[in-house]
């Protein structure tokens, strides 16, 4: 029931602010100002930011809006007719839910995959060493719920390890499983490598063998009813390219 009341607040509000960026242009100071509005899955804020800015600098009066949430809740969102010119998901599962309504009907690129690791408050205090030990009954353990890719990706690991998790929450992205961690609300989380580098000393990571058995592949396309086609192309352009390349690398994300 928590996990249901959240979606529904996330898809309102992404929705709403979707809608309001994806009405074009606006006025500026330097004249009319054309936005770009990205869904992309909540793991790729810091490198959709960095990306975003890149984009905005070698496109004057341009802007680059993103919604960011997890890759089910964007998914369904579009499939409800919410406005949008690119969608970045972060499995290929809620891309082709997309495909199939046919919102998008290029073919997606695959750019990057991600693995999950798990991280603990700084310094590991309940000294959590492998997968097996997030099953302790006294351990506070926070995943994503099973809708959304690294919630997925957990169902994966657990299954073919023959772990069973009980976590005292499923949130609905990936961002949120960290900002329990971070705050002290669980002892432990099953986020991506990349969640966990991008949060530096506020997190202890511990990898795990298992997670390579799960991997993630993120695709990213332009929808195909974009105001504003070519800048859409553009964008996914950027995120495939060598420079999006380096960018993604540089975050822990792997090749595709």
């Amino acid at each position: 029931m928590r996990y249901a009341r959240r979606a529904g607040v996330v898809i309102t509000a992404a929705a709403l602010g979707a809608a309001l960026a994806g009405c074009g242009s606006s006025s500026s100071s330097g004249g009319s100002t054309t936005t770009v509005t990205v869904f992309a899955a909540a793991s790729l804020n810091q490198v959709f930011a960095d990306l975003g800015k890149k984009f905005e600098s070698e496109h004057p009066n341009t802007k680059v809006s993103f919604s960011f949430a997890g890759s089910s809740d964007l998914a369904a969102q579009l499939n409800q007719g919410a406005p949008a010119d690119v969608f970045a998901s972060a499995d290929t599962a809620n891309m082709q839910k997309v495909v199939k309504t046919k919102r998008i009907t290029e073919t997606p690129r695959n750019f990057a995959t991600n693995v999950l690791t798990i991280v603990t408050p700084p310094g590991n205090p309940r000294h959590v060493a492998s997968l097996a030990d997030l099953a302790e009954p006294d351990l506070k353990v926070v995943v994503c719920a099973p809708q959304v890719p690294c919630g997925s990706a957990t169902k994966k690991v657990e299954a073919s390890s023959h772990v069973t998790l009980s976590p005292v929450s499923e949130e609905s992205d990936v961002t949120d499983v960290l900002a329990k961690v971070t705050s002290g609300d669980a002892d432990a989380g099953l986020v991506y490598v990349t969640d966990a580098s991008g949060a530096g000393n506020k997190v202890t990571a511990v990898s795990f063998p298992e997670s390579s058995g799960a991997v993630n592949t993120y695709p990213i396309a332009a929808v195909a009813d974009s105001k504003h086609a070519d800048l859409a192309k553009q964008f996914d352009e950027l995120v495939t390219g060598p420079e999006g390349r380096a960018v993604l690398s540089k975050a822990g994300f792997g090749a595709p």
